[in-house]
């Protein structure tokens, strides 16, 4: 398009011109013409009067050579004839003379006419001239002005039309990101739709308000992409096509309810992609295929197994509802483990929490001989995809991250010594604790003073106020680190956001200042937060 109007604005300009300078020859070639008839006028005029001055000057030179040519003496009879003739002559010469001065004051006249003339006619040419030039100057400079306007007309258009093009391409993207995130937004809100459907038949109205929640922020979320928005994940095209298989067995096995956990459980074991989506060959139901990975070869049999090993999880962990999510995750865990990681997790700690799914990974392991043993971040990793789960938990408390983010920078001496130390000391308790005291949360009991890591989490856990790795944070929770993920509490922060599947935080003692971080969400150096 820019090229276009360039080439047309171009073509104008330059017909523009050539009519101009057209113009202007024509102008020219008539003043010549005209001066070349002037200058031959003036050429004959010029040889007139010359022929006029060679006749004047032509009769007395003969006269003079007459007079000269007679010869005689004065007095001879000759003489006296010479004398009557020159008399004569002279009588003649006056009257001629008089003729002469006549014609002479007639050729004056023409000679001054002719001048006056060829003055007027000078005049007149140089006026032509100049009218000529001020034609030339008056068409041409104007029509040199036009083009050169015309140009930058051109390339005025040609960046306008650039410009136009740059925005119809991010206009394009802004769209195809709408279109992608309104995508997102509505698989979701339909996953929930269905889980809805199952709670109001199943459970009554108390769940189906608990799943309109999370339809309203769940779909809000991913649409306008605020905090939690990457919380819950959209399964694949792929596991979304085995659905009518999934709740084929599902009812079957009478666990309709769960589908869209098996959904989730799919969608972390293989995305839905090839012969064993469920992964379950090695598992306890499999008696058709080699009980190796992979081994089963025909999909829906391996759906049928996985079902089958998915309730008993569920009833194993003795699982209410798709809602029970403290038995949930101690179901999930074990389905990866192995149905022997809920009875040892209930004997040991009274159910599921990333510390003891470490602790028995490293166990097993260590008996076997095996360099590791299953996925001990896998119910955060499911959970990602299980709409059920993800209910944002609320805005949580702004007032102890504006504190904590003031102090931005810093070093630590300010903390360890306002505890009590009398030299350094990992800080990083101090600062949380210090925070806290400053945020009036000390004094009303709403958060503990500790500088041990382990001490905090104690604190929470006998208050019932501590959540483990999968949980979706809030502002201002007390977040802590596993960093060898052994069980042992090696840091702690304050939660400043979540966003975009990221735990934000601001953290003491981080490179011995404190200092702002971001972790994905469910990430297993995670050991879980403490929430008030």
């Amino acid at each position: 398009m820019g090229k276009y109007a360039e080439n047309r604005v171009m073509s104008g300009m330059s017909t523009s011109t050539h009519k101009g300078v057209h113009h202007a020859s024509v102008q020219g070639g008539r003043v010549a013409r005209r001066l070349k008839e002037r200058y031959k006028f003036s050429k004959e005029i010029k040889q007139r009067t010359e022929e006029i001055q060679m006749e004047r000057t032509g009769t007395s030179t003969r006269e003079c050579q007459s007079v000269s040519v007679s010869g005689g003496e004065i007095g001879s009879p000759s003489g006296e004839r010479m004398k009557r003739n020159t008399q004569n002559q002279i009588t003649k010469r006056q009257e001629s003379g008089k003729v002469s001065g006549i014609s002479q004051k007639a050729a004056d006249q023409r000679k001054n006419g002719v001048k006056t003339t060829q003055l007027r006619e000078q005049r007149t040419i140089k006026h032509k001239i100049k009218t000529v030039k001020t034609g030339q100057k008056n068409t041409i400079k104007p029509t040199e002005k036009a083009v050169k306007q015309a140009q930058q007309t051109a390339q005025a258009a040609k960046r306008t039309t650039r410009k136009t093009a740059q925005g119809a391409k991010q206009s394009a993207k802004a769209v195809k990101k709408m279109a992608k995130s309104a995508t997102k937004a509505v698989k979701t809100i339909i996953e929930a739709t269905k889980a809805i459907i199952i709670a109001l038949i199943s459970f009554g109205w108390i769940a189906v308000l608990i799943l309109i929640i999370v339809v309203l922020f769940g779909g809000l979320l991913c649409t306008t992409g605020g905090d939690n928005s990457n919380t819950v994940t959209p399964v694949s095209m792929e596991v979304q096509n085995y659905e009518p298989v999934i709740r084929k067995y599902a009812k079957q096995y009478g666990i309709e309810e769960y589908v869209e956990l098996i959904k989730a459980i799919m969608m972390q074991e293989s995305g839905g992609q090839g012969t064993d989506p469920m992964q379950s060959s090695e598992g306890s139901f499999n008696t058709k295929y080699p009980k190796k990975p992979n081994g089963i070869t025909d999909p829906e049999y391996s759906i049928d197994c996985g079902v089958q090993e998915i309730k008993s999880c569920l009833v194993s962990a003795e699982v209410k509802s798709p809602m029970d999510m403290d038995n949930i995750k101690l179901a999930l865990q074990g389905y990866n483990y192995g149905n022997g990681y809920i009875q040892w997790a209930q004997n040991y700690y009274g159910g599921y929490s990333l510390a003891n799914a470490a602790e028995f990974s490293d166990k097993m392991a260590k008996e076997k001989g095996w360099e590791s043993y299953g996925d001990k971040q896998y119910v955060p990793h499911v959970l990602r995809y299980y709409t059920i789960g993800r209910v944002p938990n609320g805005m949580g408390n702004q007032a102890i991250v504006q504190v904590a983010l003031a102090q931005e920078g810093n070093g630590g001496d300010d903390y360890w010594s306002w505890y009590g130390f009398s030299s350094r000391v990992s800080w990083c308790a101090c600062f949380v604790s210090w925070c806290a005291e400053q945020s009036g949360y000390l004094t009303s009991g709403v958060l503990p003073k500790f500088s041990l890591c382990s001490d905090g989490v104690k604190w929470f856990q006998d208050k019932g106020q501590f959540k483990d790795g999968s949980y979706v944070s809030a502002p201002g929770n007390i977040i802590f680190f596993d960093w060898g993920e052994d069980g042992t509490i090696d840091h702690v922060g304050i939660v400043e956001s979540v966003s975009k599947g990221n735990v934000n935080t601001i953290e003491g003692n981080s490179g011995d200042r404190v200092k702002r971080h971001s972790y994905p969400i469910g990430d297993e150096r995670i050991y879980g937060y403490g929430v008030y």
